[in-house]
């Protein structure tokens, strides 16, 4: 069969690849939309030390159940699914706490297993959704981006309340933390993106204001919170300066969640930071009722990206990554998948 494979930084083909074999427990999934994530341009450009070369990547998937493996519930069999490609052992002393999304031997589909750039994935088989019927595979796909946007608002919203929130960056992560932290019902949601469709997007999906800059972000809220700053900020770029932007944001006692791995070494100003008493949270990932909670709002049509794009064939796929890896652009999101 044919997969995307990543044969190291900037280095990717269409191949053939082996065909998975079905296993107690599992499914074998024919993608039929599955979207590039910002991690995996990342991965693409050899910044993520948990991708090893040769990889077929592909995290964020839907398709058509082909094959059950013993153990599974056969009337998967030909159904349309979403598939949650994070998987945790259940039995750590985190997944005991209910912090299965780090636990020590999670594994995840596209990184720890070939995932959906290609004809057939193999996924475990409590990790999917059936779709309801007019509900298509794109839309399946965006549960995981969604899920993680989910967790860092939840994140965000576990401390005191949040009146005025800004999420910085309006990809496809910003704007999945932006709509369920509008969800989640904080009332004020600023966005700030410099890509000007990317603005418009993110007005449309939720955000009461989107700014060019923080700067400009900054003086919309002067007002409102009297001078103090917003109550919560999410960084979905994960950049040094979109880092630094979201501690300038910030009201004192207030909270920033940091989802984005742009970069990996910041260097931050503690000063403030402690003078401030300013609450640093990072965000991995996502639990399952994340996921499940992202894949509801989706399938009520609360959440999404607007108008969906195109899938775009397999054969696109290296020439997609090498495009994304140029910059931004207007297009919030890629899918990738074989014709049927």
């Amino acid at each position: 069969m044919k997969g995307i494979v990543w044969h190291g930084p900037e280095q990717m083909s269409v191949d053939e690849v082996q065909e998975p074999s079905v296993e107690p427990g599992t499914v074998v999934v024919r993608p039929t939309a599955t979207g590039i994530c910002g991690s995996e341009i990342e991965g693409y450009l050899g910044k993520m030390g948990n991708r090893t070369p040769p990889l077929v990547m592909g995290h964020e998937f839907a398709g058509t159940v082909m094959e059950v493996g013993e153990g599974a519930d056969e009337s998967l069999t030909g159904r349309l699914v979403a598939v949650n490609p994070l998987s945790s052992d259940g039995t750590c002393r985190l997944c005991r706490a209910g912090l299965t999304n780090l636990c020590p031997n999670r594994k995840l589909v596209g990184i720890h297993s070939p995932g959906g750039f290609a004809e057939y994935t193999l996924a475990p088989a409590a990790n999917v959704y059936p779709l309801p019927e007019g509900v298509e595979a794109r839309t399946g796909a965006l549960a995981e981006p969604l899920a993680n946007g989910v967790h860092a608002a939840r994140l965000g919203l576990a401390g005191a309340p949040v009146d005025h929130a800004v999420v910085i960056g309006a990809g496809t992560i910003g704007l999945m933390c932006l709509q369920a932290t509008v969800l989640d019902g904080v009332p004020e949601v600023h966005a700030v993106e410099p890509v000007r469709g990317r603005r418009e997007q993110a007005l449309a999906l939720g955000a009461r204001a989107a700014h060019e800059s923080g700067e400009e972000a900054r003086e919309a809220l002067d007002g409102p919170t009297e001078g103090l700053g917003a109550d919560l900020v999410i960084d979905a770029v994960g950049a040094e300066a979109t880092r630094r932007m979201a501690l300038e944001l910030l009201r004192p006692g207030g909270g920033a969640v940091y989802v984005g791995l742009h970069d990996d070494d910041t260097t931050l100003g503690f000063h403030d930071i402690v003078r401030g008493q300013l609450d640093l949270q990072g965000s991995y990932a996502y639990t399952a009722e994340d996921y499940e909670q992202a894949l509801d709002w989706l399938v009520d049509g609360k959440a999404g990206i607007g108008e969906l794009p195109p899938v775009l064939p397999l054969e696109e796929g290296p020439g997609a990554f090498a495009e994304l890896v140029r910059g931004p652009s207007e297009q919030i999101k890629v899918f990738l998948a074989e014709a049927q």
